[in-house]
């Protein structure tokens, strides 16, 4: 199972990948992959600070990993969904398919609502 990331040490997070980028990355941020389906991501969303945030409903994951690998398959990657359940079926998806630096945001946008960012609408 891929690692879980508490929204609450997720700066810290953010901060240990941008200071270590792994060998042989690029420079670019880490990525918050956002998996919710586009209604979700009008409803509530978070602001990238320090990340790219990367919107990829579910189901588009399979045919757009090329866009993903592209990357790198060392590129941090964190995996968001409403409550961690679709999103950690991606990042062990992602995982299985070589992906070395993915992590699952544990609670999803819900628990980010709750413990990083009050502003974001919880539904």
């Amino acid at each position: 199972m891929t690692p879980q990331l508490n929204p609450a040490d997720f700066a810290a997070w953010l901060a240990a990948q941008s200071a270590a980028p792994p060998l042989g990355s690029s420079a670019a941020l880490p990525v918050v992959l956002d998996v919710r389906e586009p209604w979700e991501l009008q409803t509530a969303g978070v602001t990238p600070a320090g990340f790219t945030l990367l919107a990829m409903p579910m189901r588009e994951v399979p045919a757009r990993l090329p866009e993903l690998a592209a990357l790198g398959l060392d590129h941090p990657l964190a995996c968001l969904c409403h409550h961690g359940m679709r999103s950690q079926q991606v990042a062990d998806y992602l995982a299985h398919n070589g992906f070395t630096e993915v992590v699952n945001v544990q609670g999803g946008i819900d628990a980010w609502a709750q413990q990083l960012d009050t502003r974001v609408p919880r539904y």
